[in-house]
């Protein structure tokens, strides 16, 4: 059944109230009597995470493509919120029909990294279903996990009826399908789950049983199923299917990564020794520059996003790039809207590629060496030398960048001292190249992360550092490093060795990991929230030693994912530890021979790479879209017509704060193809101006934006038609009128209040014995900084009528300390506003004074 409760009665009691709203633009709403097979996306972490998250956005879309089929989202709550759950009783629903996830057919979980999995039992519990798959009846959601950490699921095993193995995009549907027509048919779990088994990619844990030898030694991890002795990942050959990224979902409130992402090639053949993901998203499969520049103008088209960003798992490597990002930047520059290329390479970034990404705006310089020293790079097999990160830095700061981040690994295997020293070396000869390629002060930003070893990695078998090696060699470099224009930051260390236990962890840690759960784990990796030492005492408790979990692995060792391929060769993984041992180079074979990884065919599985010399130069298949109010061609010095728009804000849309509102707007005017005039400047940003900040919380029927536009609006009607085509729920365009451009600086706002909980007559009283006072002061601390001021002059009129709610006029001046209606009514009371935060209140209107 749909949860009926009153938001008010939660949302004005947790941080970040917008993570929980839905309502997002491009989200599908069905009807859920009308849908027979019901599915709930997970991801488990905090909204502004998740959101950010392409995997989950493309099989959303994918599963809502098809009309029998209904997809909705839930993420892990905070922990605020969670306690609100709990003491109101009220299950966990999802964002979009606010269902209990119980009531749904199967929940779909990312597992996107190690330091989530707690949340997983947090959002389980929250939906009152069991948290072992064993404890769970033929009424029970089928629960199925997916993403980067699927390779080694068993740390989590036992939560989980089946997991996905690799690429979803077609796997999804053939498991929804197979769920649905065991619903139909009334199939027992266990039936439900070998079915399933039958899909290519899918996992199921519990036909799988690990053996250990009387001191815990993993000596096999037995089938009990002859059909399934193994499972193969799934492999999407080409990813030549776009129909599911065209429409985004756009966040209301901030998140991580608040951009449109286009993925322009998945996979990495570099083969860097370490790294997880080059060995498990192979082959490398690019789409073409015509699918890129399609996928850029509709996403952007769909969605009013400010910045594009290029994706995959080395950018630079992309063999069109030379044609694509200057086509993207052709199209995209007159709007303001950035290109980022997040995960660039050093030696892949030319001059004319740099100058192409700051045409709009200067975005994030991130260099990633790894490893300080030539040697230990020839270790991981990084491909880069110091001369190569050299000239980018030159190249970078000559352009016209102040703040470069450098990130490197600590604890790699063979590291020494003089690798340590390295690091130091190679940030001071980059600040002294950016010293002289360009005037001005130059930022270096060292990240440090320790290494942690992977499983399907050549690395998989290698030791990981402790904490206390971690901690002497960050302060070896604290040491080594100038504290003026070189930044050192690091991961924390503790936090690194709870990822390693569970990156090589085995079943065993499932009873960690729930005994830590009760005893107050949460959302371990956000430093605020993580204690290491809550997981040692559950460790103890569950007779559990960790350190055990870090140690070097024989080659020969049962490794508890040895059930699980990723379809590379383990003899592959073997030769190259030992080619690393020998500082042994190889190739990518994208642009050489073939490594013998064991994965391709070349009939149904090979590389895609799109041959650069059959690309054509750049040509706009898509024409940029003609605005509402085109710019006259003619016209050389920048026209300034403004307009005051008029809109109300209503439901829940009212507790998004101010600045998630402007990016809001922002992105409704870039929808509705109204086109703005900029600020100039690092930043550039839409000319529009907002009145005063309103409360979280609080309705309003009268809230304006006036913007400054290059040429006039020709039909008022249609543009406010075409505004509001674009607005979330709870914004409406009221009026749309010529403006003088200048903002109120004084006005009068006019509020209809219903008090939660209802006054008392000493209430009365207080409140008319207010309004005969001509002094009322309160304390007001800012920035550690407490003064008083007085409110009695703001509030103009205060009426309280019959059924008990408060006409109020509070007067708002510019750059002057106001006040807000709840907050002076509670300091009226002499109560704290926490006891109001319930209540309705509505601006019904304002005057200019």
């Amino acid at each position: 059944m749909k949860m009926n409760f009153e938001r008010r009665e939660i949302l004005p009691f947790v941080n970040k109230p917008g993570r929980y709203l839905g309502h997002e633009y491009n989200a599908t709403i069905k009807e859920w009597d009308k849908i027979t097979m019901h599915c709930a996306l997970i991801f488990p972490d905090l909204y502004e995470i998740g959101m950010s998250h392409q995997g989950l956005q493309i099989l959303y879309h994918i599963l809502n493509s098809q009309d029998d089929i209904l997809a909705e989202r839930c993420y892990c709550p905070d922990i605020d919120m969670e306690t609100i759950l709990r003491e109101k009783d009220l299950p966990l629903s999802s964002l979009e029909n606010n269902r209990p996830l119980k009531d749904f057919d199967f929940l779909g979980f990312t597992l996107p990294y190690e330091l989530c999995y707690t949340n997983i039992l947090t959002v389980l519990d929250l939906a009152g279903i069991p948290l072992l798959a064993a404890n769970r009846d033929d009424d029970a959601p089928i629960i199925i996990g997916g993403g980067s950490c699927s390779l080694n699921p068993e740390p989590v095993a036992d939560f989980f009826d089946a997991i996905l193995m690799g690429d979803g995009e077609e796997a999804i549907l053939e498991i929804a399908e197979c769920i649905k027509n065991a619903k139909t048919d009334k199939l027992p779990r266990n039936r439900t789950l070998e079915l399933l088994a039958a899909i290519p990619g899918v996992y199921i844990p519990s036909f799988f049983e690990p053996v250990y030898t009387e001191n815990g030694e993993l000596t096999e991890i037995k089938s009990l199923h002859s059909d399934f002795p193994i499972v193969t990942r799934r492999i999407l050959a080409d990813l030549s299917s776009m129909d599911h990224l065209l429409h985004p979902l756009v966040p209301n409130s901030k998140i991580v990564h608040d951009r449109l992402g286009v993925e322009i090639a998945r996979g990495c053949t570099r083969g860097c020794r370490f790294c997880q993901a080059g060995m498990i998203y192979r082959p490398v499969r690019e789409r073409t520059p015509e699918q890129i520049f399609d996928l850029a103008c509709q996403g952007i088209k769909n969605s009013g996003f400010d910045e594009l960003a290029l994706l995959s798992l080395s950018t630079g490597d992309y063999s069109c790039l030379s044609t694509s990002l200057p086509q993207l930047m052709d199209r995209f520059a007159s709007e303001a809207i950035s290109v980022s290329m997040p995960s660039m390479r050093v030696g892949t970034l030319t001059p004319k590629l740099m100058d192409e990404i700051k045409r709009v705006r200067k975005t994030g310089f991130t260099l990633a060496p790894e490893a300080g020293s030539e040697r230990l790079r020839r270790v991981i097999n990084k491909g880069i030398t110091e001369e190569d990160l050299l000239a980018t830095s030159r190249d970078a700061f000559g352009l016209g960048w102040k703040v470069m981040k450098l990130y490197f690994m600590i604890g790699l295997p063979t590291e020494t001292d003089e690798d340590i020293e390295a690091i130091a070396e190679l940030a001071i000869k980059t600040k002294k190249i950016g010293n002289q390629a360009a005037p001005g002060r130059q930022q270096i930003n060292v990240s440090l992360g320790t290494f942690v070893p992977k499983p399907h990695t050549p690395f998989q078998w290698n030791a990981q550092i402790s904490m206390e090696e971690s901690r002497d060699k960050i302060n070896a470099l604290k040491r080594m490093l100038p504290r003026k224009g070189i930044n050192l930051k690091w991961h924390e260390p503790k936090q690194s060795y709870l990822e390693g236990v569970f990156s090589r962890g085995d079943r065993r840690l499932s009873q960690l990991l729930e005994t830590a759960w009760r005893h107050g784990a949460r959302l371990d990796a956000w430093s605020d929230y993580f204690n290491l030492e809550r997981w040692q005492q559950s460790a103890d408790e569950c007779n559990i030693n960790l350190d055990n979990y870090l140690l070097a692995k024989d080659l020969e060792s049962v490794l508890p994912w040895q059930h699980l391929h990723s379809g590379i060769d383990e003899s592959f993984l073997k030769d190259e530890l030992q080619k690393g041992m020998g500082e042994h180079y190889t190739p990518d074979c994208r642009y050489h021979s073939c490594q013998k990884c064991g994965l391709c065919d070349f009939k149904t599985l090979k590389p895609i790479v799109i041959d650069r010399k059959k690309t054509k130069e750049a040509e706009e298949t898509v024409p940029t879209p003609v605005p509402l109010n085109e710019s006259p061609k003619s016209t050389k010095e920048e026209l300034h017509i403004r307009y005051m728009v008029s809109y109300s804000r209503l439901d829940d849309i009212c507790y998004l704060g101010h600045l998630e509102i402007l990016q809001v707007i922002f992105r409704i005017l870039r929808r509705a193809n109204i086109r703005t005039n900029f600020s100039k400047g690092f930043n550039p940003s839409p000319k529009v101006s907002f009145g005063p900040a309103l409360p979280v919380g609080t309705r309003s029927m009268a809230e304006y934006f006036v913007m400054d536009l290059p040429a006039p609006l020709t039909d008022f009607e249609e543009a406010k038609t075409r505004l509001n085509a674009q607005m979330p729920p709870g914004l409406m365009i009221q009026d749309i009128k010529l403006h003088s451009g200048s903002v109120p600086q004084q006005v009068i706002n006019s509020y209809s209040i219903i008090l939660h909980p209802a006054l008392l007559a000493e209430d009365i009283t207080k409140l008319k014995q207010f309004m005969e006072q001509e002094t009322f002061l309160v304390k007001r601390t800012r920035k550690r900084k407490t003064k008083e001021i007085n409110i009695r002059p703001l509030i103009s009129s205060l009426t309280i009528l019959d059924d008990g709610s408060i006409d109020m006029q509070v007067i708002s001046r510019a750059s002057e300390a106001g006040v807000k209606p709840l907050e002076a009514i509670a300091a009226i009371l002499g109560k704290s506003q926490d006891d109001f935060l319930s209540s309705e209140i509505l601006k019904t209107s304002w005057q200019e004074l």
